[in-house]
């Protein structure tokens, strides 16, 4: 026999089976066939690894949308995934957004109050884009990558295995039936017991294949108890990263507002500068408050800083003239409006930065740095 009467043979044989599966298969949708049903068991596995996979992906694209809300940018990334290559690095929105600060900023004049605080938040930005970043490179190592091998690789060897279960147990029934019409031939002397017996040996051969290919899938779909030990470590790493991110995140807010609480003084001053040039016409050019040289106004804010020490430590109440607009964050707080003058008294416990203000009947935290207290 040369290899083309054996390929022929062998195209014809598939060719047969697959006839016959698909008969089987028809017949069983028709209800004119018993089909052999699985244990419960098996198909409890079966249902347990579809219901993973089904979640698996659904977390696993939510969360790309989380780390990269861009849907051009995502494809982008698949595509020089698939070809094996590395995406060209461009900045994130925080990058971005604080890259136009420093620039505004910078334009501005970093000298002038508004200048010198744009340039701060664009840097605060920057650092959060590559927060933002470090994120997103350490949540695709260590929680969707393996979620993606999961239904890349298990998945897919376990979708092989069942459907070659399912053409096992096809042949099996196809077995079955040959053998029962077989019986009711030989009970009418229309077959030979010959037949008979080559149908009982077939249908030995199915079953055992069958047996065989059920065995190998149920060690596969017992492997999902361990798939869910293994994303559940996954799982923490990737809430481990977020923690990580969010506290970078406020740490770094956090020494932005501190930052910026120092420039209310900073304004005054500059009102103040602005305010001692005359306009064009006036007598004069200049008044006093243009003669202060750098180390009076460092006495000065030195006396307001201990003058609110002494008010903190004391039972007292003093009255202060509010620097500029405040609007209260919260019930806690008393909105302000620059000029006005309030009692403000300091309670056991209260921040460092926090008074307690009064203005009527109203009354709350106040921030001091929008205050100047009143000899």
């Amino acid at each position: 026999m040369n290899i083309m009467d054996f390929n022929v043979k062998k195209l014809a044989a598939d060719a047969g089976t697959f006839l016959s599966r698909a008969v089987q298969f028809t017949e069983e949708k028709l209800g004119q066939a018993e089909k052999t049903e699985l244990d419960a068991h098996l198909e409890n596995l079966l249902s347990k690894a579809e219901c993973t996979k089904q979640w698996t992906e659904k977390v696993m694209k939510q969360t790309e949308v989380l780390l990269q809300p861009n849907p051009n940018a995502r494809i982008e990334e698949f595509v020089y995934e698939k070809l094996d290559r590395k995406a060209p690095s461009r900045m994130n929105n925080p990058e971005v957004l604080g890259q136009y600060m420093i620039d505004a900023g910078n334009e501005f004049g970093p000298g002038t109050a508004y200048g010198n605080a744009l340039i701060k938040c664009g840097e605060t930005q920057k650092r959060i884009g590559a927060a933002d970043r470090e994120l997103i490179q350490t949540s695709a190592i260590n929680f969707l990558t393996p979620l993606r091998n999961f239904i890349e690789g298990d998945y897919k060897t376990i979708t092989r295995e069942r459907k070659l279960l399912q053409n096992k147990r096809l042949d099996l029934d196809a077995a079955k039936t040959r053998l029962k019409k077989a019986k009711v031939a030989e009970a009418r002397a229309a077959v030979w017991a010959e037949e008979v017996t080559k149908s009982e040996q077939e249908v030995r051969i199915a079953q055992s294949e069958f047996d065989r290919q059920a065995e190998i899938t149920r060690l596969l779909l017992e492997g999902i108890s361990s798939t869910h030990a293994h994303h559940l470590r996954c799982l923490n790493d990737f809430v481990e990263a977020q923690m990580t991110y969010y506290a970078q995140c406020y740490q770094y807010m956090l020494d932005l507002q501190k930052q910026l609480g120092s420039f209310p003084s900073t304004f005054l001053a500059n009102n103040n500068q602005s305010t001692s040039t005359i306009v064009p016409g006036s007598s004069s050019t200049t008044t006093p408050s243009a003669s202060l040289t750098p180390s009076l106004s460092s006495i000065s804010n030195s006396a307001a800083t201990s003058s609110f020490g002494e008010l903190k430590s004391s039972s007292g109440s003093r009255k202060a003239r509010v620097l500029y607009d405040y609007d209260a964050a919260n019930s806690t707080e008393l909105s302000l409006l620059a000029d006005e003058v309030i009692t403000v008294y300091s309670i056991p416990g209260m921040d460092s930065d926090w008074l307690m203000g009064e203005r009527g009947n109203q009354k709350g935290k106040v921030p001091i740095t929008y205050l100047e207290l009143l000899n």
